[in-house]
C-alpha cells in the first residue's frame, strides 16, 4: 500500500512537471522569481526522492551481494546501514536541488531572502543530523555484533549441537540406512559440521546475526539449513514439534530412548548411537550424560539431559531478548543526544545562538549539570556494566553480597533477580558495578565442604575405616563426584572432640542449586550411615549440675 501511494504521487508530480514545461500559460508562471517547473522539480525531489534512492540502494546492494557473497561481514553492514545511507543521499539531493534552483544574485524581498536563508541552513543541519544518525547506526551494529560474538557464540554453538542431536536421535537411523543402501550423508549432516567447526574469532557478523535469529525463533528443524553457508539442501523436512515445557522435554526423552535403545533394553550405548551419528559426533555427545563412564545411558540420564537442554535454550533465548532490549534502550538514549546536537548545530548555523544566547545557555547547562549530573554518571556506569563488564546473563545464578540470586531480567539501568524463595530483588546496575559478583554458571566444577565432629577417643582404625567408606561412596558415584577429595582434621577442641572437614568436588557448578543441594544431602545421609555402622559418636564433656529444692530451707545437691 505504501509503495502504491508512492508510485501514484510520483506519477502525479511527473505529470505536473511535464505540463509546466509544455503548457504555454504555465511556462510564464513565476513564484519568488522561480519558474513553476522548478518548483515541481523541487517537489519531486522532496516527495519522490526516497522512492528513487530506494531503487538505487537496491541496485547497489544487489551488486555488492554478487561481488561479496562470501564476505558475510560486508553483507551484514550493507543491509544494516542501507536505510541510513538512503536517507542521507536523499537529503543531500534535496539540499543540492535547493541550492541550484535558488541561485544567488536574484533580487528578492527581504522576507523571501530570510526564509531562503533559514531553509537552506535547516537542510544543512538535517543533513548533518542524518550523517550522525548513520554513524550511530554503524556504532550500534558493531557493538551488537561484537557483543553477541563475545558473549553468546559458544553458548549458541552448544545449543545448536544439542538440538541437532535431539532431531537426529528422534528421527530414523540415517547412518544405518546410508550404509545399508550405500549412499552419502545428507546435506543437513554437513551443515552441522560447518557450524561446529566455526571459531569465535573467525565468525562473521552476518553469520552471527543468523545464529541469534535462529536461537530466538521457536522452530528448531530449520536451523541447520538456514545456517548452511556452503550447501543448498533441496529436500523437504519432516516437521518437528517444539519443546515448550519440562513435561514435553520428558516426553521427548522417552520418545528418543525408545527410538535409540534396542527393544526391551533399559539402556543404550555407543553402538546404538552409531546408527544415527558419525563417530566424531558420538564422541562429543556421549560424555554429556551422567554416568557415561559406564558406557551405558539409561532413561533417567537421558531425561535429565533433555530437560537441561530445554532449560538452557530457554535461558539463552531470554538472554538474547534482553540484550536486544538493552541495545534498543541504548539506541533511544543516543537518538535523544543526536536530536539535541542537531538542534545546537542548527542554532549555530542560523546564527540564532549569538554570544549572549550561548552565555545564557551555558549558565543553564551548569544548572542542568548540577541537577542531572549524577543521573548522567549513573547511566554511563550502567552502560559500561551491561556492555563492557557484563558479569552475567539472564538465567545465570550469581552471588551478590553473599546471597545466591538468579538473574531474571537485564535492562540498561537495572537488573531483576530472584532469590531462592522466588522473592524479586531489583538492583541498579550502577550499584552492581561496585560489588564483587560471583557467577555459578560461568564457574567450572565447584567444590563443597561438610564439617562434623567425632569423639576424641575414636580409634585411628575407625577413622581409617570411615575414610575408606567415604572413598567407596564417592567412587560408586562417579557421575556426581570427582576422585580428588580430602578428609582434613581441622582441630582438636578441649581434648574432647575432633573437628573434621570433608572436602569434595562436584562434577557440576552450582547453577542448578537444587541438584547441588540434593547431592550434598545424599552425601550427608551417607555419612550418617557410616557413623552408625562404625559406631562413631560424639559425647559432651561431663558437666557439673546443681539441683536445688526451694522450701523453708534451700538445699542443693551437686551432681
Amino acid at each position: 500500500m505504501k509503495a502504491l501511494v508512492g508510485w501514484i504521487a510520483f506519477a502525479f508530480i511527473l505529470v505536473c512537471l511535464i505540463c509546466s514545461l509544455m503548457v504555454e500559460k504555465l511556462q510564464d508562471v513565476v513564484i519568488w522569481s522561480l519558474e513553476l517547473w522548478k518548483w515541481w522539480l523541487l517537489v519531486m525531489v522532496i516527495f519522490s526522492g526516497l522512492l528513487v534512492t530506494n531503487w538505487i540502494m537496491h541496485l547497489i546492494v544487489f551488486l555488492i551481494e554478487r561481488n561479496f557473497l562470501l564476505r558475510k561481514k560486508v553483507l551484514y553492514f550493507v543491509h544494516g546501514l542501507k536505510k541510513s545511507v538512503q536517507v542521507f543521499v536523499w537529503l543531500a539531493l534535496v539540499l543540492l536541488t535547493w541550492i541550484l534552483l535558488f541561485k544567488r544574485g536574484i533580487k528578492r524581498s527581504e522576507l523571501s531572502q530570510k526564509i531562503l536563508y533559514y531553509v537552506t541552513w535547516t537542510l544543512v543541519s538535517v543533513l548533518i543530523g542524518s550523517f550522525l544518525w548513520f554513524l550511530k547506526t554503524l556504532f550500534l551494529k558493531i557493538l551488537a555484533s561484537n557483543f553477541h560474538v563475545t558473549t553468546f557464540f559458544v553458548r549458541i554453538q552448544e545449543s545448536i549441537f544439542h538440538h541437532y542431536v535431539l532431531q537426529t536421535l528422534s528421527g530414523p537411523p540415517l547412518i544405518e540406512d546410508a550404509q545399508r543402501v550405500g549412499r552419502a550423508l545428507s546435506a543437513g549432516q554437513f551443515s552441522f559440521q560447518t557450524i561446529h567447526k566455526m571459531k569465535r574469532d573467525k565468525v562473521s557478523a552476518w553469520t552471527m546475526k543468523m545464529l541469534v535469529d535462529a536461537m530466538m525463533n521457536s522452530g528448531l528443524s530449520t536451523i541447520s539449513n538456514t545456517l548452511d553457508e556452503s550447501v543448498n539442501d533441496g529436500g523437504g523436512e519432516q516437521p518437528n514439534k517444539p519443546i515448550t515445557n519440562d513435561m514435553e522435554a520428558m516426553a521427548a526423552a522417552y520418545h528418543i530412548f525408545r527410538n535409540v535403545a534396542q527393544p526391551g533394553c533399559k539402556y543404550f550405548d555407543e553402538d546404538d548411537l552409531f546408527r544415527f551419528m558419525i563417530k566424531e559426533e558420538v564422541n562429543l555427545f556421549f560424555p554429556l550424560f551422567e554416568g557415561w563412564e559406564t558406557g551405558r545411558i539409561d532413561l533417567k540420564s537421558l531425561r535429565n539431559w533433555v530437560i537441561k537442554v530445554f532449560q538452557g535454550r530457554r535461558a539463552l533465548a531470554h538472554a538474547l531478548t534482553d540484550t536486544k532490549t538493552a541495545v534498543k534502550q541504548l539506541n533511544k538514549l543516543v537518538i535523544v543526544i543526536l536530536i539535541v546536537v542537531t538542534i545546537i548545530v542548527w542554532l549555530l548555523l542560523t546564527e540564532i545562538a549569538t554570544t549572549k544566547v550561548l552565555v545564557l545557555l551555558s549558565s543553564q547547562l551548569v544548572v542542568v549539570a548540577f541537577i542531572f549530573g549524577n543521573t548522567c554518571k549513573t547511566i554511563f556506569e550502567a552502560i559500561i556494566f551491561v556492555f563492557v563488564m557484563h558479569p552475567f546473563d539472564v538465567g545465570d545464578r550469581c552471588v551478590v553480597d553473599g546471597v545466591p540470586l538468579l538473574v531474571e531480567e537485564m535492562n540498561i539501568l537495572s537488573t531483576v533477580f530472584l532469590k531462592l524463595d522466588s522473592e524479586k530483588v531489583y538492583y541498579p546496575n550502577s550499584v552492581l558495578a561496585t560489588k564483587p559478583i560471583g557467577n555459578y554458571h560461568r564457574s567450572p566444577d565447584m567444590g563443597d565442604k561438610v564439617e562434623f565432629s567425632i569423639d576424641f577417643m575414636t580409634s585411628l582404625e575407625r577413622i581409617g575405616a570411615m575414610k575408606e567408606r567415604i572413598k567407596k561412596y564417592l567412587d560408586e558415584n562417579p557421575a556426581h563426584w570427582h576422585e580428588n577429595y580430602a578428609v582434613v582434621v581441622s582441630e582438636i577442641e578441649d581434648v574432647n572432640k575432633i573437628k573434621i572437614s570433608l572436602i569434595v568436588n562436584h562434577k557440576m557448578n552450582f547453577q542448578d542449586y537444587g541438584e547441588k543441594t540434593k547431592r550434598k544431602t545424599e552425601l550427608v545421609l551417607e555419612l550418617k550411615r557410616i557413623f552408625e555402622d562404625l559406631n562413631i559418636k560424639y559425647n559432651l564433656i561431663p558437666q557439673e549440675v546443681h539441683l536445688c529444692q526451694r522450701d523453708t530451707e534451700t538445699r542443693c545437691l551437686a551432681i
